[in-house]
């Protein structure tokens, strides 16, 4: 049985999550993770439920104990799984736990794919003045690494999470950004011409014959 920890956030394999701990079921399961070496799940809660599918998570670092009880910790995602069935405590324990089954992630992906996914990000990131740096490599890095990054709704970002193959991840993050892109430059036109509204324009009149 895996340790839980339901969340209303998506988490990826790889990502550093940073929380503060402050309810005594969570708490037990801090220590649990620090004296036993164990890994916990988090799961996201979305629109009033539990999903079914989360990512495994390793405690990396206590970063500071409060004289309450409270801590800071630093933890990374290392894994996917499925939630087979949900259990409100774990067996003598407070936290939540639950049966689940690890899904195995493919982790590479084509290099044309990648350079393409990449050169799309770059264009949004241009066009909303974001100053995130994006890898320069496209053999070296995962979808899952910008995808709290390119405008996807949290329903979207848990799909994302679902998608084992790597190319699969970033051929969807493709197709989000074809549809995003022609709506952000649209947006950013609009801008621009209700910033020219009440300037002083140099307009050439046309000829007439």
């Amino acid at each position: 049985m895996l340790p839980l920890f339901p969340l209303q956030i998506v988490v990826y394999p790889g990502e550093k999550l940073n929380l503060h701990i402050f309810e005594p079921r969570y708490k037990q399961l801090m220590q649990a993770c620090e004296n036993e070496n164990i890994t916990f799940g988090v799961v996201p809660f979305l629109d009033g439920r539990l999903t079914s599918f989360g990512t495994e998570v390793v405690l990396t670092e206590v970063q500071k104990r409060y004289d309450n009880g409270e801590l800071d910790v630093r933890t990374q995602g290392i894994g996917l799984f499925h939630l087979d069935e949900f259990f409100k405590t774990a067996p003598g324990k407070l936290y939540p736990g639950g049966d689940v089954t690890r899904v195995d992630i493919v982790y590479d992906g084509t290099r044309k794919l990648g350079g393409h996914l990449l050169s799309m990000a770059r264009s949004l990131f241009s066009m909303l003045s974001i100053e995130k740096e994006l890898p320069a490599d496209p053999d070296r890095f995962l979808a899952y690494d910008i995808g709290h990054y390119v405008g996807l709704s949290q329903q979207q970002e848990y799909e994302l999470l679902c998608i084992a193959e790597e190319n699969e991840r970033r051929e969807y993050l493709i197709e989000h950004l074809e549809q995003l892109l022609p709506l952000v430059r649209e947006t950013e036109e609009l801008k621009r011409k209700v910033r020219m509204n009440g300037h002083f324009r140099n307009l050439t009149p046309p000829e007439f014959l």
